[in-house]
């Protein structure tokens, strides 16, 4: 077992440095997401098919998971200031790289370091958010800080669409790059110095995996997490197969739960303050009513539209709920802990869209829907059942 690490709170809270935090996830996001609405120009000027070029996206999650598991072993000697700004130049200089690549080769090592950047800043940011607020404040705080991802979610798709067409998809990653700037600045201006804490290592990222409510409550994620991308990634097939919706139309409904998914956040932040347990059964429980929901209305237009923005609310607290677990649950390694975090979102998401995909050849968007639908209320009943959300003591497992 590793030994504990001191967890002592400040006493008060550094707003300006969470905000500074929120512009580098804001810049990561927005860069990660960028491919989905540039790649056919993209791929046209590369002289390259579709298919490769969506390869960007693969090749960025699966660089953020390997370092989300490396971070905090990696790093565990430098000052988390320097590892966070460091991460910020990573961005910056991988949409530079995106933006000036001659080749396809370029470009993917361009996303590849923007993946080693997506990953590490991940990591990091619940424990830091512990160490830059009081523990009353630190829901609150993930909210914000969350509320950068639900942000580059709505804007990064539609903006990136639009810009691409207007003054091409390399300047819109130059003007990515100049949002990493921003988010370098001010956090160059606003973060404290953090010492490192523990000692992180490999071996202490399989200890705190192997403890009880770790195995427990990761299990759970991946569920929920599955069962959510499951969704997220055939919602467009449903909604024009199903429901019969136009391009259009389907633009303004996933807008919807953009910004829905933006107020969850916060509202999620609320929920927690009242009971951490009950906020993260009720999302997937949501989540689930939500899925099942659109599936026995056979996709009526009106009354989907309505559940996807629920559904995109409800969603928006589990990254705040499940990073507050991980604060309450492992205090003494949070680093580790929020490593293991982004590895299952990570894991989850790619088995989501996965299994998705052969249940969506099998037996259509409906099929889908519904499988996730109970998947999503099934992990809702597990976590009531058995998960523990009472803050441990750092010296106990």
């Amino acid at each position: 077992m590793s030994e504990p690490q001191t967890t002592l709170q400040p006493a008060s809270a550094a707003w300006g440095a969470v905000i500074s935090m929120t512009l580098g996830v804001f810049g990561l996001v927005t860069a990660e997401f960028l491919p989905v609405s540039l790649l056919t120009p993209m791929a046209d000027d590369l002289r390259i098919t579709e298919g490769m070029a969506g390869q960007a996206m693969s090749a960025t999650a699966v660089m953020a998971l390997i370092t989300s598991l490396l971070t905090a072993t990696v790093t565990r000697k430098i000052d988390r200031r320097y590892v966070l700004l460091g991460f910020s130049v990573l961005l910056i200089a991988a949409n530079i790289m995106i933006a000036l690549a001659p080749t396809f080769a370029i470009l993917l090592a361009g996303r590849v370091l923007l993946g080693v950047a997506l990953g590490g800043f991940w990591t990091m940011s619940a424990a830091t958010v512990m160490r830059l607020v009081p523990e009353k404040s630190v829901p609150r705080a993930l909210a914000i800080l969350f509320s950068g991802v639900s942000a580059a979610t709505v804007f990064a798709a539609p903006l990136g669409s639009y810009l691409g067409d207007v003054i091409g998809w390399r300047n819109v990653f130059l003007l990515a790059s100049l949002l990493g700037v921003l988010a370098l600045v001010v956090q160059f201006a606003t973060l404290p110095k953090m010492p490192p804490r523990g000692r992180a290592t490999l071996r202490t990222l399989i200890e705190v995996m192997s403890r009880p409510r770790m195995k427990f409550g990761l299990f759970s994620l991946v569920l929920i997490i599955t069962g959510h991308f499951a969704l997220f990634t055939y919602v467009r097939p449903f909604l024009e197969t199903v429901s019969g919706v136009t391009t259009a139309g389907v633009s303004g409904i996933l807008l919807g739960f953009g910004v829905a998914n933006f107020i969850g956040t916060y509202v999620g932040g609320a929920l927690i303050a009242r009971s951490l347990r009950m906020t993260i059964a009720l999302m997937p429980l949501i989540m689930g009513l939500a899925g099942v929901g659109m599936v026995v209305i056979d996709g009526a237009v009106a009354p989907t539209t309505v559940l996807v923005a629920i559904w995109g609310m409800a969603f928006g607290g589990v990254p705040v709920a499940w990073s507050t677990w991980i604060t309450r649950t492992v205090p003494d390694e949070a680093e580790s802990g929020g490593g293991l975090l982004v590895a299952g979102f990570q894991l989850a998401i790619a088995t989501g869209a996965a299994a998705g995909g052969l249940v969506f050849d099998t037996s259509g968007a409906l099929g889908v829907f519904t499988i996730a639908g109970f998947l999503l209320l099934a992990a809702s009943l597990i976590v009531t059942l058995g998960l523990r959300t009472a803050p441990v003591p750092a010296e106990q497992g």
